[in-house]
């Protein structure tokens, strides 16, 4: 029988993907072959070379999202699916959380500080001008996080303690889309990895230390109700989102474990940052999954179970809807 071929996208990582190549091909016993992925000019009409992708690089780089698209729509399980990598952004992401039962900061979405190129002032006739940024102010309380609605890595990502420091760092925001979230003053904090959407790692993280440091080493122990509360809670998130490789963060307040970042679909697996032992349980657990996605084949999807909690769902099986409460889109 042809061994099944898994191939690895990636960037300037250097430890992880060799070692998932090397992990996979160690325990496959000759059923899967894994190979670091090698892309070119890309005919319409190529059939995909890959049973199984793994993608950690095509959100930075558009040619490869193109090229995983048509790997996906022709039988590549792409691990993570690129429609809906492409499709979501955090914001859109609290409101599925939400319906999937998981606790989030208040958080509001707001309109471009500049505009984004080929607009103008004519291009908002839609918009309210002036928008009601008391308002805000008022629904969220102080601390505020600004956060861009795409892309991770605590970027552009500034804390505002006031309204003159939050219209400092907007007035900084040139064209990004931003989101304006209630800050979680913590007691406790913790990073996890979600694969396969039922393997759960939890790491206990400092968010403000150094970042070779941030990974807790030997930290207390986390209590069994709050562990099966967070186990509980990446297993919706990522079943809701369709994310079969993920990193969710949470923030403890009164007890209560706030999702605050939990779509990353490329995170961190160098060795250096997490420490061996969170390295070897990603790279065991990711070399597993692969693995098992290559012995068994599935149907495209589009997304994960998210329309299925949200009024989509509600609208395709004819349930009455609650009419919409005044607001922005009323």
């Amino acid at each position: 029988m042809t061994p099944k071929r898994i191939g690895i996208l990636f960037g300037q990582e250097r430890q992880f993907p060799p070692a998932l190549v090397e992990r996979i091909n160690s325990v496959a016993q000759g059923e899967a072959v894994a190979e670091p992925l090698r892309a070119g000019v890309l005919k319409q009409d190529d059939l995909p070379r890959y049973d199984v992708i793994l993608d950690r690089i095509s959100h930075e780089v558009p040619f490869y999202r193109s090229c995983l698209k048509v790997a996906a729509a022709r039988g590549t399980r792409v691990v993570n699916n690129p429609f809906w990598w492409s499709a979501d952004d955090k914001f859109i992401g609290n409101v599925i959380a939400m319906a999937a039962g998981v606790a989030v900061p208040r958080t509001v979405l707001i309109p471009h500080k500049q505009h984004p190129p080929n607009t103008s002032s004519a291009s908002y006739s839609n918009l309210e001008s002036p928008l009601d940024w008391e308002a805000m102010f008022e629904y969220l309380g102080f601390p505020i996080f600004l956060k861009p609605a795409h892309g991770g890595g605590w970027r552009d990502v500034h804390r505002a303690a006031n309204p003159a420091e939050f219209f400092a760092a907007y007035d900084h925001s040139r064209d990004l889309l931003l989101i304006a979230q209630e800050g979680i003053v913590f007691s406790e904090y913790y990073r996890c990895y979600g694969l396969g959407r039922d393997r759960v790692h939890l790491m206990p993280y400092d968010p403000a230390a150094p970042f070779e440091s941030r990974y807790v080493r030997n930290g207390v122990p986390i209590p069994p109700e709050r562990r099966e509360r967070l186990e509980r809670d990446c297993r919706a998130l990522c079943a809701a989102l369709g994310y079969d490789f993920n990193t969710l963060e949470f923030a403890v307040r009164e007890g209560v474990p706030y999702a605050i970042d939990f779509m990353n679909p490329a995170p961190d697996c160098d060795r250096f940052s997490v420490g061996d032992d969170n390295f070897e349980w990603v790279l065991s657990n990711a070399a597993e999954m692969l693995l098992d996605y290559a012995r068994h084949p599935a149907a495209l999807e589009l997304s994960g179970d998210w329309p299925s909690r949200l009024r989509l769902g509600a609208v395709a099986e004819g349930v009455a809807i609650p009419a919409s409460q005044p607001g922005s889109w009323s």
